[in-house]
């Protein structure tokens, strides 16, 4: 099993336990493994197979979680996991997936409601009958009607990220097996779409048979859903499911060109081709003459597309938005690449909520082949975080300049900070402050149920600050848990632009904010995008190839993204925003 994986079955049973009324410090130390582990940059397999004892000395990880992490990693399977399910309802788990319901809420509607479905839930609320129940109350109630739709796609669809993790170990899996030509990845998978619902695997292969029983001996398989001649069908112990498609070498191209385009793609190509009088379905291209159907390509996707005179789009562009109007313009955009960024705007260290120091986060930005990097802690407001007065901040600026001076030529860490856009409007910090930055990032933490025009309007003044270079995650969401925050971002976009200012697209795999179809609509209002990681702790750092992915489905190039500027370049970019 993967890191994400291990983690996510540590983490349910730490739901279940809660769910029973067990020992909260039990629940905890579940709940801290499983982060400990989720954030590991070494596989828990690779480290159980060289030597378990290891795991003890990660902290957060007791002797009870590394054995269970150790028994996922050998198994695939976790006994206490099953034991728990075996005793709570299988459905209970979407209930505890709803924003701001968890553990206990989920247990009190159960028991006291006999409520033990999504759809019972629904009713339940419709009815009026939840607010009636201790602890909840009216806007509770509403809170968990619109979350109902977020819990049930929840269980559907896993962050881009963890289904990398799982496409990963799969490919390694597979490699062992002599039998295969060719492999691939297709699906929303290889769009790089934010969440990923399935697996598509594409393969050429002498034997089938034999890549059927690899596949088929997958450590995380639960269950095979279904075997024929060339089709092979798994779902894992998490409930993900994989399909294994084995096809002819002359077809494997335009199997990858019909599995990886959407529906939409797929259905504007196959309009095109009958123009020409072909077919193109995941066999081939054809040449149709009445009754008569001759193959021309589908050995290479290139080639699929070269009948129609199309370049071979990128995989993230496939989504019939504009990819063949810029074909037939004259030429796609080349898009922007994880090599082409030069530095990361948005960094946390232990000074407030995360888990590294200074000196650790620049290091570890300066390894990766970065250029420079903004030190951005949570300002005042954010007491959670242990938010950083004017004083604390003054005195972490002058620990970055004594840490410049050795660091030397080659990398520069940035004087910066995540300041909160307040509810009643207006920033957390003075501007005197502000003034002393290099980088200031300002997003909104507080009061995101605001209505439309009021939340509209506290991100537009801090758009007209000028000491504000960027706002930071902009609509608030968090994939699979919680919906962005009502906001006119065609507003936004137009300040934005008015004011000269640079909106993130921050690239933790949880939040991907700005989304594709946003950070499109930014660069046709000539609105810069900053790609950054919201690190917490140096390996955060390795999360800014998401934040690529989601800029490439964007349509987004170099150009249009400023961490790609060396930092001289961005500085005299920002030089007027100070009066």
């Amino acid at each position: 099993m993967t890191n994400a994986e291990i983690a996510a079955v540590l983490e349910q049973v730490a739901d279940l336990l809660e769910f029973k009324n067990e020992n909260p410090f039990r629940v905890r130390a579940y709940r801290n493994g499983a982060r400990a582990i989720h954030d590991l940059p070494e596989s828990v397999a690779s480290i159980v197979a060289d030597n378990g004892q290891r795991l003890l000395e990660i902290d957060g990880i007791g002797k009870a979680v590394a054995e269970k992490a150790a028994t996922l990693a050998r198994t695939g399977h976790l006994p206490q996991l099953n034991e728990l399910l075996a005793e709570i309802p299988a459905s209970v788990l979407a209930m505890m997936r709803i924003p701001g319901v968890g553990p206990k809420k989920a247990a009190a509607v159960f028991h006291q409601l006999g409520v033990a479905t999504l759809d019972d839930l629904k009713t339940a609320c419709e009815a009026g009958r939840v607010r009636g129940l201790k602890g909840f109350g009216a806007k509770t109630e509403k809170a968990i009607l619109d979350g109902i739709a977020i819990a049930a796609s929840a269980g559907q669809r896993l962050y881009w990220a963890e289904a990398d993790q799982i496409a990963q170990a799969l490919r390694e899996h597979l490699q062992d097996c002599g039998s295969i030509e060719q492999l691939e990845l297709a699906g929303s998978y290889r769009r790089g779409r934010d969440t990923v619902g399935d697996l598509d695997v594409l393969a050429v292969a002498g034997k089938p048979e034999e890549v059927m029983d690899r596949f088929g001996s997958f450590p995380s398989v639960a269950d095979v859903l279904g075997r024929g001649d060339t089709k092979m069908s798994v779902r894992l112990s998490s409930g993900f499911q994989i399909d294994l498609r084995i096809v002819p070498r002359e077809s494997f191209g335009a199997a990858l060109q019909y599995f990886t385009g959407s529906k939409a793609h797929n259905i504007v190509l196959r309009g095109l081709a009958k123009q020409r009088g072909l077919k193109i379905n995941e066999y081939g291209v054809f040449r149709v003459e009445g009754d008569r159907e001759t193959y021309v390509a589908g050995a290479a996707e290139a080639d699929v597309y070269a009948t129609l005179d199309l370049p071979c789009f990128p995989p993230e562009l496939r989504e019939a938005r504009r990819e063949f109007d810029w074909a037939q313009s004259g030429g796609l955009p080349e898009l922007v690449c994880l090599e082409d960024i030069r530095g990361d705007l948005h960094a946390h260290t232990s000074e407030t909520d995360g888990r590294d120091t200074l000196e650790q986060m620049a290091e570890a930005a300066r390894q990766r082949g970065l250029k420079y990097l903004a030190i951005t802690d949570h300002s005042q407001r954010v007491t959670m975080a242990h938010g950083l007065d004017p004083k604390r901040l003054l005195a972490q600026w002058e620990q970055i300049d004594r840490l410049n001076d050795k660091l030397g030529k080659g990398f520069t860490l940035l004087k910066g900070i995540e300041c909160d856009i307040l509810e009643k409007g207006g920033l957390d910090l003075p501007d005197d402050v502000l003034a002393g930055a290099d980088w200031v990032v300002a997003s909104v933490h507080y009061g995101q149920k605001q209505p439309r025009e009021q939340i509209t309007q506290r991100i537009l003044d801090a758009l007209a600050n000028p000491f504000v270079c960027c706002i930071g995650h902009p609509t608030g969401r968090l994939l699979n848990k919680r919906e962005g925050y009502e906001l006119d971002l065609d507003a936004v976009f137009a300040a934005a632009a008015q004011h000269g200012k640079m909106l993130e697209l921050n690239a933790h795999p949880m939040r991907l904010d700005l989304d594709d179809v946003a950070c499109a609509a930014a660069k046709a209002h000539g609105v810069p995008i900053v790609i950054s990681t919201d690190a917490h702790q140096t390996e955060g750092l390795d999360d800014l190839r998401y934040g690529i992915l989601q800029a490439r489905r964007g349509g987004l190039t170099r150009a249009d993204v400023a961490n790609t500027l060396t930092w001289p370049q961005l500085k005299k970019r920002l030089a007027g925003r100070a009066p």
